[in-house]
């Protein structure tokens, strides 16, 4: 495997996209992305200052992702 990094320092370009394309793909796997912790839930009553139109509350109570 060729060295990608020396060989862009030859080039007085750029490397091409398929130059990163290829540095991302074996980078990927070093990559360690940590577990996201699940947000707490907060209760209705600590939600202060948010207004819904009705007609927008309607519209997301009929469809099916998000309605009930």
């Amino acid at each position: 495997m060729p060295n990608t990094i020396a060989s862009y320092e030859r080039q007085d370009s750029e490397p091409t996209l398929a130059q990163l394309r290829g540095d991302s793909a074996r980078m990927a796997p070093h990559w360690v992305v940590p577990a996201a912790a699940a947000p707490a839930p907060v209760p209705p009553s600590l939600i202060h200052g948010v207004v819904v139109p009705t007609a927008s509350a309607r519209l997301i109570d009929a469809t099916p992702e998000y309605g009930a």
